[in-house]
C-alpha cells in the first residue's frame, strides 16, 4: 500500500505543476502526511467493518444437562415400550395356543368317554393314542407359554423403570405413557390368563369324569365276575388314576 501511495503522490506533483505552478512550491512533506492520515482511517474503517461479522457463532444454544437427560429417558421408554408390546402379542399368542390345544384335548377326553366299551378294542386304541399325542401337545403348549411369561414379567419391570426414570428426569408425558402402556398389557394378558384357567378346569373335570365312568364299568364288570370292588375314589386316587394312564 506504501509503493501505491507513492506513486500517487508523484502523479498529483507532477499534475500540480503543469496547471498550477504556484502550488508546485507546496512542500512535498505535507502530503505523506494526509495520506498517511487517510491511510489510517481507511484502516480503522476496514477494522470496524470486520468486527461486525460473527465469527465461530453457533447455529443453535448448547443443550443443558437437563435437557440431554430428559431426551435419553423418553428413548429408554421408547425401547422399552417396543420390547413389552413384542413380548405381550408373543405370550398371548401363545397361550391362545394353550387354550386350543387344551380345549382339542377335552374333546378327545368327552368322546373316549362316551364310546368307551361302545367300539371295538381297536378303535377305543385309536382314539386314545390321539389323546396321548394331545397331551403332549398341551404340555409343550403350557411350556411355552410360561418361558414367554418369564420374559413377559421382565418387560413389565423394564418399562416401570423406564417410566420412573422418565418421572424423575422430567419427562412427565413419556412417563405417563408408559405407564398406561403397562396397564394395557397386564389386562390383556390377565384376560388371556384366564381364559387358559378357564379351559384348564375344563381339563380337569373331564379328566375326573373319564376316571370315574372307567372305574364304574370296571365295578360292573366285577360284580358280573363274581368279585366286587370298591368304586369310590378319592380326588387324589383319581389323579393318580389318571397319572397312570399317561
Amino acid at each position: 500500500m506504501a509503493g501505491l501511495g507513492g506513486r500517487c503522490l508523484r502523479r498529483l506533483q507532477i499534475l500540480l505543476r503543469h496547471r498550477w505552478p504556484a502550488l508546485a512550491e507546496v512542500r512535498a512533506s505535507s502530503m505523506p502526511a494526509l495520506w498517511s492520515r487517510s491511510s489510517r482511517l481507511v484502516a480503522v474503517g476496514f477494522g470496524a467493518a470486520l468486527c461486525a461479522v460473527p465469527v465461530g457463532q453457533r447455529s443453535e444454544p448448547a443443550l443443558s444437562y437437563e435437557s440431554l437427560m430428559k431426551r435419553a429417558a423418553c428413548l429408554v421408554t421408547d425401547s422399552t415400550h417396543t420390547y413389552l408390546s413384542q413380548t405381550t402379542y408373543a405370550l398371548i399368542e401363545a397361550l391362545t395356543e394353550y387354550t386350543k390345544a387344551v380345549y382339542t384335548l377335552i374333546s378327545l377326553q368327552k368322546r373316549f368317554t362316551t364310546i368307551m366299551n361302545k367300539v371295538s378294542q381297536n378303535e377305543e386304541d385309536a382314539v386314545w393314542q390321539v389323546i396321548v399325542g394331545a397331551r403332549v401337545a398341551v404340555s409343550k403348549r403350557q411350556q411355552e407359554y410360561l418361558k414367554l411369561e418369564s420374559s413377559w414379567m421382565t418387560a413389565v419391570k423394564l418399562s416401570e423403570m423406564a417410566a420412573e426414570a422418565a418421572y424423575q428426569a422430567g419427562a412427565d408425558q413419556a412417563s405417563v405413557t408408559a405407564r398406561n402402556h403397562i396397564q394395557l398389557v397386564q389386562t390383556q394378558v390377565q384376560e388371556m390368563r384366564q381364559e387358559a384357567q378357564k379351559a384348564a378346569a375344563k381339563l380337569a373335570k373331564a379328566q375326573t369324569e373319564e376316571i370315574q365312568k372307567t372305574s364304574k364299568e370296571e365295578k360292573i364288570v366285577s360284580v358280573q365276575m363274581g368279585t366286587p370292588m370298591e368304586t369310590t375314589l378319592s380326588e387324589e386316587e383319581v389323579n393318580e388314576a389318571y397319572l397312570r394312564e399317561d
